[in-house]
């Protein structure tokens, strides 16, 4: 890529984020549009303008999320958003204080040297990228400047060191305080136990947990709720209330018609066939009322047979105070470590059910089976990754396909081209992979949706790792040497490492597209905005319905923190090789900031809360990333021929000290909760009832059934004996 490419590339790319900012500014102040852009204040029954003004200037939502203060992203948006905050404070900071020594020593060094003959005859067409005088690619082999270079590995270095501790400190304090909250949380009296031994003979399952729980905690064990198959009960409930959502629509329509100019209205119809197309013509009020009659009592005949003969080896426990909760999931409960384990519970709505009943060595085999399978997919993904970052260059396109070149060699057409084919085909190709990853970690056991989400997480950053940085780097310098490879498969390592500064060029553009083009979107909701419009004008009938179509979603740190990771390791890997880089890496990271903390403010709602866990994988990452950037360099030092590269050895060794004296001073703290934590004082005595209830699945929730006719597998502390 030319200059011109790149500067067209990075205009386009600004003009596009400042045009989507003022179309954010124009249509958040139109009413109709205020449960688009202000989902998250209404649903908390505050006033969407409150603090500002609907005729304020287009700049006025940065003032807002920069006086913003931690503990208002806590109050609207939880803990962990709070800590995604602190994970981009730390990275940009890391990146703001690297660029006061990189940028000012760096540039000038590599700049005014007189060029390395290798990287400009390695070039296709002989001639040497303007932007890549700017890079370590631009200096002579053995040069004495290497040395400000090494440096500067070492200044990148102690930075990230510093402020990953510093950051640790803080998402450990803030943890602890949420966690100390005087507000009563369900999941902190209960615990998960799961492989559950058979039941002694003349025993019930509810009695077998009541008795072995009853007699270890004795003061202060309250009741259990032992863990059903709900597929059939689910399946029932589900289709009930799409009955009752369809009658809700078809009365709502036919209160309508009363408002045409007809008195008694048009009752509307359907068919009872395949999608509604085909079958007799019906009145839809009446066929949807009596199929709910039909399916009330049929429910309630499978919610008794679910609690009384679909029981499994898995069960919710609850304490009287948190305490016992938390030491009670932390202790070995039985000799044999595959009966009785005992975890800490999850959030109530985040339980995955179907994965309780797994048990414990089937979840041993299934996660080696899935870390296999992952890691074989990403070695066979990275090779239609390598293809796509090598067939969409300009060049390598031309000749695959020469009828194109009359189109591509024009000069508007190739400038736009080059400037966003690749990045564009790599970002699509990428989205196909986070429900496939959240899949397979479901798949795993995991009992907790914020777990599968943190383990989809990982996969995802691996995989992004593996396929998009050294994807792209080798792709598309095997594909456009192969030639010279193949006749001097010695001349690898040397032309693999003289791409490294030539490749910057194309992450300085992806980079760029990344927070000018997404940041934008995020920040307009254009698309959001579109559907909800649409769904309101031809599909809405029910206010019910009308909530659905403009309720949003969370940050999706399953995606989101997978993608930061991606460009820190980037901006990394390159921030000495190339520095220009590192300020597209403060703008993707500033931005970012900006514009999430007003979405987190005013827009996302929490999906579920982890009070940070996902803290200790962000941590462990930023590391990754920070070890490959290490080891990158100590290769390119190296084929740069600078005897003093063996200084480098010490800093991957350095990080994984690092990075285990973290582990060994944090991470318990995040796994487990401490009971200086838990020992702290309520607000008030807990309502013990309503931390149970809200344990109990929506299938078998039901005001009709009482504790009696659950009792089967939902024990009372009277019914409780001994396990001896």
């Amino acid at each position: 890529m030319d200059l011109t490419s790149f500067l067209t590339s990075l205009g386009t790319s600004f003009a596009i984020f400042v045009i989507l900012m003022f179309l954010f500014t124009w249509l958040s102040r139109k009413p109709g549009n205020t449960v688009i852009y202000y989902p998250n204040r209404i649903l908390r029954g505050l006033d969407p303008w409150e603090g500002g003004s609907k005729t304020r200037n287009p700049f006025a939502w940065i003032k807002e999320a920069l006086t913003s203060t931690e503990q208002e992203v806590i109050s609207m948006s939880g803990v962990d958003t709070a800590v995604y905050f602190v994970f981009l404070t730390t990275v940009l900071g890391i990146l703001v204080l690297s660029s006061l020594i990189l940028l000012p020593v760096l540039l000038p060094v590599a700049a005014t040297d007189v060029g390395d003959k290798l990287s400009i005859n390695a070039t296709s067409n002989g001639t040497f990228n303007d932007l890549d005088k700017l890079s370590m690619g631009h200096l002579q082999e053995k040069s004495p400047r290497l040395w400000a270079f090494l440096i500067g590995v070492y200044w990148v270095s102690f930075v990230t060191y510093f402020l990953l501790w510093k950051a640790y400190k803080h998402v450990s304090a803030l943890r602890a305080n949420a966690l100390m909250s005087p507000q009563m949380k369900p999941e902190q009296f209960a615990i998960l136990v799961r492989d559950i031994p058979a039941a002694p003979a003349g025993q019930l399952r509810k009695e077998q947990v009541d008795s072995y729980f009853k007699t270890l905690y004795p003061d202060t064990f309250y009741r259990s709720l032992v863990v059903t198959n709900n597929k059939k009960v689910n399946k029932i409930w589900e289709e009930l209330e799409k009955y009752k959502k369809k009658l809700a629509r078809a009365e709502s329509i036919y209160a309508a018609s009363k408002n045409t100019g007809n008195a008694d209205g048009k009752r509307p119809t359907n068919k009872t066939g395949f999608l509604g197309l085909c079958g007799n013509k019906v009145d839809s009020i009446d066929y949807y009322t009596e199929k709910i009659n039909e399916l009330i009592p049929k429910l309630e005949t499978e919610q008794k047979a679910t609690l009384r003969e679909k029981q499994e080896n898995a069960a919710l426990v609850f304490f009287t105070n948190r305490v016992t909760a938390a030491s009670a999931a932390q202790t070995l409960h039985a000799q044999i470590v595959n009966t009785w384990t005992v975890t800490e519970a999850p959030e109530p709505r985040q339980v995955l059910w179907p994965n309780l009943k797994i048990k414990f060595f089937q979840r041993q085999v299934r996660q080696y089976v899935v870390y296999i399978f992952v890691a074989l997919t990403v070695v066979f993904y990275m090779i239609p990754i390598a293809f796509i970052s090598a067939f969409t260059t300009l060049d390598n396109l031309k000749k695959l396909l020469p009828f194109l070149k009359p189109v591509v060699n024009q000069a508007a057409i190739k400038t736009l081209l080059e400037a966003y084919l690749p990045q564009i085909a790599l970002i699509i190709f990428l989205a196909l992979l986070p429900k496939f990853l959240y899949f397979l970690s479901k798949a795993e056991g995991i009992p907790s949706q914020s777990h599968a989400i943190r383990a989809a997480s990982g996969k995802y950053f691996y995989f992004t790792i593996f396929n998009v940085f050294l994807g792209v780097t080798i792709g598309g310098t095997l594909f456009s040497t192969f030639k010279t490879i193949e006749n001097d498969p010695n001349s690898i390592i040397t032309l693999l490492a003289t791409s490294l500064p030539g490749n910057a060029t194309y992450f300085l553009t992806f980079v760029a597209l990344k927070f000018f083009v997404g940041y934008g979107l995020e920040l307009s909701r254009i698309v959001p905005l579109i559907i909800f419009h649409i769904k309101r004008k031809y599909l809405c009938k029910t206010e019910a319905e009308l909530k659905a179509a403009w309720l949003p979603s969370d940050l999706g740190y399953g995606t989101r923190v997978p993608g930061d990771m991606l460009i820190i390791t980037i901006v990394l890997c390159y921030s000495v090789i190339a520095p220009l880089i590192v300020p597209f890496g403060v703008l993707y990271f500033g931005i970012g900031w900006l514009v999430l903390r007003n979405q987190a403010l005013k827009v996302y709602v929490p999906a579920y809360e982890s009070y940070g866990r996902m803290w200790p994988h962000m941590h462990v990452r930023v590391l990754a990333a920070l070890i490959l950037y290490q080891v990158t360099m100590f290769g390119y030092f190296g084929v740069k021929k600078f005897v003093f590269a063996p200084f480098l050895i010490v800093l991957p060794i350095l990080s994984l000290l690092f990075g285990f004296i973290c582990r060994k001073k944090f991470y318990r703290a995040f796994q487990d909760t401490a009971l200086e934590v838990a020992a702290h004082e309520l607000k008030e005595l807990p309502n013990m009832e309503q931390v149970y209830r809200a344990f109990i699945p929506p299938s078998l929730g039901s005001e009709k059934m009482d504790d009696d006719q659950f009792e089967d597998a939902q024990s009372h502390v009277s019914r409780a004996g001994s396990f001896a």
